[in-house]
């Protein structure tokens, strides 16, 4: 798919994967809505970098995890802009809970962790996939974890519901076929994000030196790959690892 002159939503948009993934976005040619929950002040730095580019950017709020504020947003977007090309759902997150203490891992952080991480992504993809078979054409990029792949993360919870999330883009890969492809990205550690700082300093040292290229994943690498899922006309229902080869074995 040509991306020149599509229109792109980028759930957690303000975060440091997220503002990169908007970056590499428009710098492929697509106008772009970068959403935020709680960081205004960055989403609205994102989008002044954006405009240097030469597109159409703006910044939208919405909570991932409600249909009101998802449907809100879907609605505020096509006002803005006309139409939707692609999703990603970047917007996520975690909290550092040792697999082995259960006890702090409570119900309701449980319960919030899949909420954001899981239902957020399909509670977008609903409100927005419509719009695309209608148009007959759309893209939509999740961004999971290598946490969904093989049991390691800052929780259980965490690991569950990015393992969730990649079988969601085999099964929506299926239901939303041939006009949109679905397709999915799981990084390993990444440094500068919100998700990397809330883990065990310790945790964080480990994953860099069992990568077999001992350093942490790339925020541009993974965002290109973002940007490659969405250009693409013949892969869908696929997750890519990207992790610096910690997943070796």
């Amino acid at each position: 798919m040509n991306l020149r002159g599509s229109v792109a939503i980028v759930t957690g948009g303000s975060g440091g994967l997220g503002g990169q993934i908007c970056q590499s976005l428009a710098e492929a040619g697509s106008n772009v809505a970068v959403l935020y929950n709680e960081g205004k002040d960055r989403a609205t730095e994102v989008v002044e970098g954006l405009s240097l580019l030469g597109i159409d950017s703006k910044i939208f709020k919405c909570d991932v995890s409600d249909s009101v504020s998802v449907d809100l947003m879907v609605s505020s977007v096509l006002d803005h802009f006309g139409q939707v090309d692609i999703l990603v759902n970047d917007a996520g997150y975690n909290q550092w809970v040792p697999f082995d203490d259960l006890d702090s891992m409570t119900n309701d952080l449980w319960e919030q962790i899949l909420r954001i991480n899981l239902t957020g992504p399909m509670l977008c993809t609903k409100a927005v996939s419509g719009l695309m078979r209608q148009q007959g054409r759309g893209r939509i990029v999740n961004v999971a974890s290598i946490a969904g792949i093989i049991p390691t993360g800052s929780s259980i919870a965490y690991a569950v519901s990015k393992a969730g999330l990649v079988h969601l883009t085999k099964c929506m890969s299926v239901g939303l076929a041939p006009e949109v492809l679905v397709n999915c990205v799981a990084p390993g550690y990444m440094e500068g994000t919100k998700m990397s700082e809330r883990l065990a300093s310790s945790y964080r040292k480990a994953a860099v030196s069992r990568a077999l290229l001992e350093r942490a994943a790339s925020k541009r690498d993974i965002a290109e790959q973002v940007v490659a899922f969405c250009k693409t006309d013949s892969v869908t229902g696929q997750t890519l690892v990207m992790d610096s080869g910690r997943m070796h074995n």
